[in-house]
């Protein structure tokens, strides 16, 4: 007989319906789960058996008793262990289709629920990947999560970066260290025909935006016989580096970070677009006031604000914020030309998102078609269920005169 305890067992509410569970459904909230004294003394990341209010079992979930998120499902099968064998298949899974995508090692390898590891991001940046473990269970398995890591891609370089909103929700610490090799400088990352600065120790996220990969090019597409662009919240000049290696004249970009803008000044050196490429740091609202005053005008204007609406309490707030953006930014585009938005809140669905940026594009005076529709890379792969898994948007805008 197995010495191995029997796992514990969390159930459903007796009127929850359990079939999008079964269906695919990653997540148990709270309001939804039966929480007696055993399951409140869980451990936040402890693994437990899924049962739907009739005790049938759904699958093995790890549980968090302090987050809305209760429990997140990990495998169909309640009996799978999950160890070094599990994640290393998960990852190999996940590696096989980047290897199918991209000819060279700079992509998400993992996107949480999308790739069926819930709560983990994972990015890669050549011989060194950035880990973030978002949910508690990952944080519990971070080792083990390491070493499957290095064995299913060969890196020698692996930094975790535990910063965000999203671990806050979960009850975990802030703390960013280098679990393996060293990590001494910006990482240079190929994309798009540039060369960008990745700070994956003290920037945003893991350092850079893997999503707006194909928004790039598509953006970049639109002055490739010349122009001048305007990149407004450019972290570390995404849209306006890819747009100078495609045969743009000039790219301003705007920022209030300086160590973001000097990543992109650096990006330029090393893309040889250094006399091509400026930068504007400032507040990006006060910067597009200013640049109207000044009567400036561009081919394409850019603009991929943080994500204004988080969540549905802040939903109200963000559309009016990204109206805000496409006010501002109209009148800085020339007769004809271009105009990208891009939302990264999963809140903001894409029909209310579009329908802000059109109020901000008219109260500006201005008129325009909307030509493409983007979003995130197929590096970010979508879980059908999980609306959250698909959050980036963004809307390419023709304008009149």
């Amino acid at each position: 007989m197995s010495d191995t305890p029997p796992r514990p067992t969390v159930r459903l509410r007796p009127k929850v319906d359990p079939r999008p569970l079964r269906h695919g459904f990653p997540w148990v909230y709270a309001d939804q789960l039966v929480t007696d004294r055993r399951t409140r003394a869980l451990e936040p990341g402890a693994l437990a058996v899924l049962e739907d209010g009739e005790r049938r079992a759904l699958g093995l979930v790890t549980v968090n008793p302090n987050s809305k998120i209760i429990a997140r499902m990990l495998d169909r099968d309640p009996a799978a262990e999950i160890g070094p064998d599990w994640l290393t298949a998960r990852l190999r899974h996940a590696l096989a289709l980047r290897k199918r995508l991209f000819d060279t090692p700079f992509y998400r390898l993992i996107h949480a629920e999308g790739d069926r590891l819930p709560g983990v991001i994972i990015d890669r940046f050549g011989d060194l990947a950035v880990i973030q473990p978002n949910a508690t269970w990952a944080q519990a398995h971070l080792e083990p999560l390491v070493d499957a890591l290095v064995a299913a891609t060969g890196v020698a370089r692996v930094v975790c970066n535990g910063t965000g909103r999203a671990r806050a929700l979960e009850g975990l610490p802030e703390v960013t260290e280098v679990l393996r090799g060293t990590v001494d400088a910006p990482v240079p990352v190929p994309m798009n025909g540039a060369t960008y600065m990745a700070d994956v120790l003290g920037g945003q996220k893991t350092g850079l935006f893997f999503d707006q990969r194909p928004n790039h090019a598509f953006a970049a597409s639109l002055v490739s016989g010349g122009g001048k662009v305007l990149d407004v919240f450019a972290h570390v000049g995404g849209f306006a580096l890819a747009a100078l290696a495609a045969g743009a004249e000039r790219a301003l970009a705007v920022d209030s970070s300086a160590p973001a803008l000097a990543l992109a000044e650096e990006g330029a050196v090393q893309s040889g677009l250094t006399n091509r490429l400026s930068t504007r740091r400032g507040d990006a609202f006060a910067v597009m006031e200013a640049l109207a005053g000044e009567g400036a005008r561009f081919d394409l204007v850019v603009c991929d604000p943080p994500a204004f609406a988080p969540n549905r309490s802040a939903l109200d707030a963000g559309l009016r914020a990204y109206e805000r953006v496409a006010r501002l930014a109209a009148p800085l585009v020339a007769p004809g030309g271009f105009m990208a938005l891009c939302s990264c809140s999963h809140a903001a669905d894409l029909a209310a998102f579009r329908a802000a940026c059109a109020r901000g594009i008219g109260r500006a005076g201005r008129a325009g078609q909307i030509l493409h529709t983007g979003f995130a890379g197929p590096d970010h792969p979508q879980l059908p269920q999980l609306a959250e898994s698909g959050y980036l948007k963004a809307l390419f805008w023709r304008l009149d005169g």
